[in-house]
């Protein structure tokens, strides 16, 4: 058999190989160099017959004893021939290494000799090369013959060729050829697919808050225009949740069913066309209003179901917490966007003016949703076969959940444990999220500008530790830590913390220090994203959208009944009653959540 040479150069963009005969083509000795390099092997008994033609050799085999391996090729430089020849022990040597036959595979310890040529082509003495040896050769079929061409055409450019060389080898004598060319593909087409679904989804929960912390600065404004009262003032807050609460189920049975892809995109949609309509509503009168504001609650209660669907699929399990916190840090960042571009646009363009801008980006982020998102990954012809593969991880892809085993759901604790704990924790956040301008300008002594300035802290101590607390849990489920512990550490973190420093505020004497507690409870409570919110992929991947939707609503109904009761105790009691309510809550959550929770699969 002949041994294929190796044609090697830095760059290359196709590669060909044939077993016809390559007749020679003009070409100076430099040229030839650069292109082309052979390698021969013979196995005679007897004489040796050999024939070159132009560097190309064609070779008899034939069963023997003694055998010679030869190359032969150019020197670049001057063009003069190069040749390396290693002779095979034979004679009495040959008795240590016999072949009884020509099926017996040539075994044996070589000296090899390298020759360069002087200026005037003669060969100078030959000098031994040691510790060379050949071994587990090809057998040698008796009368074989086997011409091969091996021919590289190469370029300047730098393109990274992957090729699969036993693909190149002829069997049988037979001819194969295959041609490589390279591309350099532009860095945004080489950029992982599930990390454009992450921030597509980080962009849409970017837009959510948004739209939907307006509200809380517009309503100060707002409420000196139209007369309403602090019962007033927290029933519009409140409504908001009315068709958030409606949508949060539905939403999940949706996504699951027929995609995410499409019911994110319809959610946005009809959130973004909500906001806009909001100041027309308001001037015709407050059931307009408050229908407006459920409205909008419907588009947006749909968004985290589906968002959960999507990266149940798209995103393994060791960047899950990674994945989610970024894309709920989306909703923190939108919260520090809304709270400190409200006021500004509020007083040089009057507060209508908040929600007709924010409401109109809604159909820049839905164009580019259609064209670069899909439901899985199964359903994305430009993902490539590599990602594909780690995103599956060697998992088959089910079919899209036709039946939701709810009386298998709701058997189990852990899910249970979800719905509770996200009750207890949606309970302090909402408040923080609806009231907290209003506790600046009325506690604090704030104007307007400076409570949507201040509130801007909190929200971006939340989006900066989302994300530590995402890496943190996905280092210590790597490390061999189980889901189950850093589930429950990190939801301890998001439910103690803000309870610690919720009790504080009492204390503290001045603006600065208060404005640092509402930070650091923000802060922890993020933690909670590596915590409950990741937990609803772990127990039931194919049933994320269900999931998150069942313990969201116990999160909504909190937020419906927190919002509209602190309206209540600030006309009867004081902020530090609102405050101790929401630290009882979270209390109670830490221990439901220790006691029942877990991270292993349970529903499939």
């Amino acid at each position: 058999m002949a041994i294929g040479a190796v044609i090697s150069h830095r760059n290359f963009t196709s590669f060909i190989s044939s077993g016809k005969l390559h007749l020679p083509e003009p070409a100076t000795a430099q040229s030839r160099a650069e292109t082309l390099s052979f390698s021969s092997a013979q196995c005679v008994h007897g004489n040796t017959y050999s024939e070159n033609m132009c560097n190309l050799k064609k070779i008899y085999f034939v069963s023997g004893y003694r055998n010679t391996i030869s190359s032969h090729g150019l020197n670049p430089a001057t063009g003069n021939m190069l040749r390396s020849r290693a002779t095979l022990l034979s004679d009495d040597e040959n008795k240590k290494f016999p072949m009884t036959n020509h099926k017996q595979r040539a075994r044996g310890i070589c000296r090899c000799f390298v020759s360069f040529p002087s200026e005037s082509c003669n060969w100078i003495k030959p000098v031994q090369q040691k510790d060379t040896s050949i071994s587990n050769r090809p057998t040698l079929q008796p009368r074989h013959t086997t011409i091969n061409r091996i021919r590289a055409d190469y370029k300047s450019e730098d393109y990274d060729v992957a090729a699969d060389l036993d693909s190149l080898v002829s069997s049988e004598g037979g001819a194969s050829e295959a041609v490589l060319v390279g591309e350099t593909k532009p860095w945004w087409e080489q950029f992982p697919k599930r990390f454009v679904i992450v921030l597509l989804c980080f962009s849409a929960f970017l837009l959510c808050n948004m739209d939907r912390v307006n509200m809380s600065i517009a309503i100060l404004p707002m409420s000196k225009e139209f007369n309403w009262n602090s019962a007033t003032v927290g029933l519009i807050q409140s409504s908001f949740f009315w068709g958030y609460l409606l949508t949060q189920i539905v939403g999940g049975i949706w996504a699951d069913k027929i995609g995410g892809k499409k019911v994110l995109g319809f959610g946005v949609v009809w959130w973004s066309v909500a906001t806009v309509l909001t100041p027309i509503a308001a001037k015709i009168g407050l059931p307009f209003l408050l229908l407006m504001r459920a409205c909008m609650g419907i588009g947006e209660g749909v968004a985290m179901p589906a968002m959960n669907n999507i990266l149940s699929k798209w995103i393994p399990v060791s960047e899950r917490s990674r994945s989610l916190a970024m894309v709920y840090s989306g909703m923190y960042l939108g919260s520090v966007i809304g709270l400190a571009f409200s006021p500004i646009l509020i007083q040089k363009f009057a507060w209508p003016s908040v929600f007709y801008s924010f409401g109109s980006l809604g159909s820049l982020w839905f164009a580019f949703w259609l064209s670069k998102a899909h439901s899985s990954p199964t359903e994305d012809p430009e993902l490539s076969a590599e990602e594909k593969k780690y995103i599956m991880g060697g998992s088959v892809s089910k079919e899209p959940v036709t039946n939701i085993p709810w009386k298998l759901i709701l058997s189990k604790a852990p899910v249970w444990a979800l719905i509770v704990s996200h009750f207890c924790h949606n309970w302090g956040t909402f408040i923080l999220l609806t009231w907290m301008p209003t506790y600046y300008n009325q506690v604090l002594k704030f104007n307007l500008t400076e409570s949507g300035l201040l509130c801007v802290l909190p929200w971006l101590t939340m989006a900066v530790f989302a994300n530590i607390g995402g890496w943190i849990a996905d280092t210590l489920v790597s490390r061999g830590l189980s889901i189950t512990t850093v589930r429950k550490i990190m939801q301890s973190i998001g439910f103690l913390g803000p309870a610690f420093f919720l009790t504080q505020l009492s204390r503290v004497k001045t603006p600065a220090m208060a404005v640092l507690c509402m930070a650091c409870s923000q802060g922890s409570d993020a933690f909670s994203q590596s915590g409950l919110y990741s937990n609803h992929q772990d127990i039931g991947p194919r049933y994320a959208g269900v999931l998150l939707g069942l313990s969201n609503t116990a999160g909504v109904l909190a937020g419906v009944f927190g919002t509209a009761a602190t309206g209540y105790i600030l006309q009867n009691g004081s902020w530090d009653d609102v405050f101790k309510v929401a630290v009882i809550l979270y209390i109670i959550g830490t221990l439901v959540w220790n006691f029942f929770s877990t991270g292993e699969k349970i529903l499939d």
